[in-house]
């Protein structure tokens, strides 16, 4: 089962006025379709080609989309019609092979329309007719409003436009409006087989036209005459009243819509107002926590100063520190100069009070041997005794005094000096 788009019209899919749009185009073509091999370009679903056949010796019936033409297959299958999938820009047949060739609301689907055209001229019997129609872009444009463009027309034309066009093309051109006309009928109850119809002369506004139908040739075409087209389905007021009811349908299942959408406004309004209410509340927290941060960041602010005048502090304290030490240094250098110089005094004065106790050791022994040896020199030997003896406290007053020093101290304590 075909699916109706927008692109390409299934019957019964659409509504009856949108088909008898379309079916009046096929029926303004099968007046110029008898007895003739006929092209349908772009046939869609097919419909119209079937009317076309009903009256033509032969119709090829093409279409680009598979599933279009394979629909039509199954629903349109009679003995001079085929359909055959193919491109209007490139079709597959000979010059002159048609006597009439039809394409309906098909140019402004196509990127490139000026092949599609060299194309139609080229299959074209030298006698023969082509019409094409198309949507009046001035009027769709205005009638679409808000929707926008049609997403499946390429490039769409205005009246000058599409006639300049297909002149390029095609000697003769004679241009048609199709609109939807208000009318009325009257129908015999047993049908006739004569129709008059009256049809009043107005003047033609070609941009306030929904369609534009071109009749072209290669030779020059005679007479032009008004096409009306009544639909079987044509009481329209009767289809109006069952259009009025289906609205007035609508309108009830929209006002339900409108009572619930109501109650489900009420309903979000409720959630709103308890929103509002959640926000008031999470606004002034907000608004708190803001002040709050405002008195953070004074502090942090204020403690960041102070921070840095800390560093600074710091940085000149270590600088005077580093001075400090220094200088320590430097004194504890001296020092120990100083204290390496004494201890070698001492070292040097102990050495030296060695040597001379020695020396005076051997004195009193070369002393107590003479006293042996003599007694005679005893007296003598006596003072000079005690002059040593006097000497010898003398050196042993030094010796303490040495003791008592507090550089030999020192120099004991780092190992150094001699033991007395």
């Amino acid at each position: 089962m075909a699916e109706f788009t927008g692109e390409r019209l299934i019957p019964g899919e659409v509504d009856i006025d949108l088909l008898n749009e379309h079916m009046a185009r096929y029926h303004f073509a099968v007046r110029l379709a008898r007895g003739k091999r006929v092209l349908d370009a772009g046939c869609g679903a097919g419909y119209g080609s079937a009317e076309l056949a009903d009256v033509a010796e032969s119709v090829t019936a093409i279409d680009i989309a598979p599933a279009a033409v394979e629909y039509a297959r199954g629903h349109y299958a009679l003995p001079n019609l085929a359909f055959e999938q193919a491109s209007c820009t490139q079709l597959p047949y000979a010059d002159g092979a048609f006597d009439l060739v039809v394409a309906f609301e098909v140019i402004e689907h196509l990127e490139n329309w000026r092949d599609f055209l060299q194309e139609v001229r080229r299959v074209l019997a030298p006698a023969g007719q082509v019409i094409v129609s198309t949507p009046n872009r001035l009027y769709y444009t205005e009638s679409r409003g808000a929707d926008g463009a049609n997403p499946f027309h390429v490039h769409e034309f205005d009246f000058d436009e599409f006639n300049r066009e297909l002149k390029r093309f095609f000697p003769s051109v004679s241009m048609f409006l199709e609109n939807h006309v208000e009318g009325v009928t009257f129908q015999p109850h047993e049908a006739g087989h004569t129709v008059e119809a009256r049809v009043d002369t107005a003047e033609p506004v070609p941009d306030e036209s929904h369609f534009f139908v071109a009749v072209c040739a290669h030779r020059p075409q005679i007479g032009n005459p008004t096409f009306l087209y009544v639909p079987r389905v044509a009481n329209v007021l009767r289809e109006r009243e069952r259009h009025i009811a289906k609205l007035e349908g609508e309108l009830a299942t929209k006002d339900q819509w409108l009572d619930k959408a109501q109650l489900d406004l009420a309903e979000f309004d409720r959630e709103h107002q308890k929103l509002l209410v959640m926000f008031r509340e999470q606004k002034d927290e907000l608004e708190q926590s803001n002040r709050w941060a405002e008195e953070l960041n004074a502090g942090l602010a204020a403690r960041g100063a102070r921070i840095d005048e800390l560093q600074e502090e710091l940085a000149r304290d270590q600088e005077n520190a580093r001075r400090v030490v220094a200088a320590y240094n430097a004194k504890i250098a001296a020092l120990e100069q100083d204290n390496r110089e004494k201890t070698k005094w001492a070292l040097d004065t102990e050495a030296r009070l060695t040597a001379e106790i020695r020396q005076m050791a051997d004195a009193l022994a070369q002393t107590a041997a003479t006293l042996e040896q003599t007694e005679m020199d005893l007296q003598e030997r006596s003072a000079r005794a005690l002059r040593l003896e006097e000497e010898k406290r003398q050196l042993e007053d030094q010796i303490n005094m040495v003791r008592a020093s507090r550089w030999l101290k020192l120099g004991r304590k780092v190992g150094l000096g001699p033991a007395l």
